[in-house]
């Protein structure tokens, strides 16, 4: 081989890595440094020149392209998911974890990419190496070298990737015992979460967290290539460590030893990009840690990952547009493509129609406002809604729901209807004769049953959802009730929300500012008080405040909102009289940010991807638990370490903190 290389080795960038595979010298990383572990580059003698391959192309993981990545500086030769017929009367090295033992004969090795049937020799010569492997527990580390062959006729497993051939050993070695585990190591074995995350690092060898956390690395690399490579975006740590923002959820506090003086983590490196954009920076892009202590929930942690990027000179078209390529660029091949630009839908609209912001389109049962129907019934309770001020009657249709929901289905709806928005739901059936069963059918003649048959597009045996009320409330309850009925048809073996299909949509034009929940005279940002007024709207700004729209967006995904972002307040006077006149915060607070935007700051506009959620979505995990390495529980707790821990008063004094027990708890330190 070496006399047939070429002598010199032109612009080979230092950083890009060279090997021999399979008789051939590799390049790994284009020659220019920036492509690396997209393409390899391999030496055709023969042409006496390089031919440029794919990863991506590459038809299988046995191409000398995959080789090179995942064999280069480690003590095996293969993978134990790679070996294929091709590899029949090659001796290879293999190294992994034993998953499967019989009757020392053969076992199973398994590493993060596959499986391997391992023939223990019966022979005397090698009683050692049969010893050895028979003797070593599951899960056992071991190290194997041998021939690999083909499988006997009738033996060979097509659900194998492996399964063509087996490796007949001749040296092995136990690498690490193994004692015996709390669970096995197989995807098809039930645990709890809890005892997941109490073994974590056992959980992680299931061939399920494996793929969800290379999925993550992988589409990490590819938006870190798309951002950085092709548009120029700076990659910029920002502090951990800063000081509390108004507004938003609860911050997570640390001690400092000054006394009386904190740190808080940040929720987001919100000021941070806005002062970079001010520094001149243009292009910002972090994998950025945030923190948040507002307690867990399925796509919520304490701790959470986000893409998080701002730029200078942008609207809201240049932000959606970046985005769309960005999701395009890093989408993984084996879920199929997705087509952009993505849909938009007014705040409005989303609530009118789907009764929430973050609206889940892949189904119909969208809100239908017949207040028009019964503005003319003698019916007194819808009479005292369409009455008021932004009071409506509005439905949803479950299409032949009479065949699949039951009476307690009904009164399930109608309780939950109750207990979370103090509403009333009433249902409606239509029989096959086009009459409706209803207690409210008394009221209605046959020409306004005919009215709200045709809104509605009801054919025989569907169900109606009907409530009267404010607008806001009526179109939050029947939103909550679509996704519950949802719920209800898909238990029963209906297929309505289609788990391979992915349904972006941008909602736009939220409002500026929300009433206060526990003072709705008081306002509070619906995004966070730094999003610039919408243009149209910035006269209301200083007269209106409420009515103000927003130059806020989100980016919603089968229903879960997988980022947020707006174009921000880049004038200083504008910035204060929104912290201080509309919110009522201390604009000193902020004095920082506020004597930035003083200083030329340029406009400017950012996005924040939830990057846990989104891979949750994209894996198809019920929770964003199962593609995090080592997640928090519930509660916020890691079981695994059990943190957080108590730490003692002499740790404490430092930080000149003293810890006030509950009453309960103080009786049983002092026993």
């Amino acid at each position: 081989m070496g006399e047939r290389l070429p002598s010199t080795l032109h612009n080979v960038d230092p950083a890009v890595g060279l090997a021999v595979v399979n008789g051939q010298l590799m390049a790994v990383g284009g020659f220019d440094g920036t492509t690396y572990l997209k393409t390899i580059e391999v030496f055709d003698p023969d042409a006496n020149t390089w031919r440029v391959w794919k990863i991506q192309d590459c038809p299988s993981v046995s191409d000398p392209a995959v080789v090179a990545y995942f064999n280069s500086f480690v003590a095996r030769t293969n993978t134990c998911g790679e070996l294929r017929s091709a590899h029949v009367g090659q001796e290879v090295t293999l190294c992994g974890w034993i998953q499967y033992q019989r009757q020392g004969l053969f076992l199973v090795l398994r590493d993060f990419q596959g499986l391997t049937q391992i023939i223990i020799p019966q022979d005397e010569a090698h009683s050692h190496v049969k010893k050895v492997l028979y003797d070593a527990p599951l899960e056992s580390v071991v190290r194997v070298t041998g021939t690999v062959i083909s499988r006997p006729p009738g033996q060979k497993n097509p659900r194998m990737p492996t399964g063509d051939i087996e490796v007949n050993v001749k040296t092995a070695e136990v690498l690490n015992s193994c004692k015996k585990l709390p669970f096995e190591i197989k995807d098809f074995i039930k645990k709890s979460e809890a005892l997941r995350m109490q073994y974590r690092y056992l959980d992680l060898r299931s061939f399920q967290m494996q793929h969800n956390l290379r999925l993550r690395s992988q589409m990490v690399m590819k938006m870190r290539e798309y951002l950085c490579n092709l548009h120029g975006f700076v990659d910029v740590e920002t502090p951990t460590l800063f000081k509390r923002t108004p507004g938003g959820a609860k911050e997570f506090v640390v001690p400092s030893r000054e006394p009386g003086r904190f740190y808080c983590l940040p929720q987001s490196p919100q000021q941070f990009k806005q002062l970079l954009m001010v520094g001149g920076l243009d292009r910002y892009f972090q994998v950025a840690r945030c923190y948040r202590d507002e307690g867990s929930k399925p796509d919520r942690q304490p701790e959470f990952t986000q893409i998080d990027i701002e730029m200078s000179f942008v609207d809201q078209a240049g932000i959606r547009r970046l985005i769309e390529g960005l999701l395009q660029y890093s989408w993984p091949n084996e879920s199929g493509p997705i087509t952009t630009p993505f849909p938009s839908m007014s705040y409005a609209e989303a609530l009118a129609e789907y009764g929430t912001d973050k609206p889940d389109t892949r189904f119909g049962m969208k809100i239908t406002d017949v207040s028009d129907v019964f503005r003319r019934t003698e019916i007194g309770f819808v009479q005292n809604a369409v009455n008021k001020p932004q009071g409506s009657v509005k439905a949803i249709c479950i299409p032949q729901g009479v065949r699949h929901l039951q009476n307690k289905d009904f009164e399930s709806l109608k309780e939950s209807a109750k207990s979370q928005f103090n509403q009333e739901v009433l249902h409606l059936i239509l029989k096959p004769d086009e009459s409706l069963k209803s207690p409210l059918s008394k009221f209605l003649s046959e020409e306004q049953q005919s009215e709200l048959i045709q809104a509605l597009k009801v054919q025989a045996d569907d169900v109606v959802l009907l409530a009267a009320g404010e607008h806001e409330k009526v179109c939050s309850v029947l939103g909550n009730m679509r996704l519950e009925c949802a719920n209800f048809l898909e238990s029963r073996g209906l297929v309505l929300r289609d788990p391979a299909a992915f349904h972006f949509l941008w909602v736009v034009d939220f409002p500026l500012f929300l009433p206060k929940e526990e003072n709705p005279a008081e306002l509070e940002s619906a995004h966070h008080p730094f999003t610039a007024p919408h243009p149209s709207d910035t006269g209301l700004l200083y007269s209106e405040p409420a009515k103000v729209r927003s130059q806020h967006y989100d980016l919603v995904l089968n229903g879960s909102e997988i980022g947020g972002g707006s174009i921000r307040i880049h004038n200083a006077e504008q910035q204060r009289f929104v912290l201080e006149t509309v919110l009522k915060e201390d604009p000193e607070l902020l004095s920082h940010l506020l004597e930035a935007l003083k200083c030329g700051a340029p406009p400017h506009g950012g996005i924040a991807l939830g990057l846990d959620r989104l891979i949750c979505l994209v894996a198809g995990s019920p929770s964003i638990r199962d593609v995090i390495a080592f997640p928090k529980s519930f509660k916020g707790h890691d079981l695994m370490s059990n943190a957080p821990d108590y730490i003692t008063p002499e740790e404490l004094e430092p930080y000149h903190i003293q810890v006030a027990w509950p009453a309960a708890e103080a009786e049983a330190n002092k026993n």
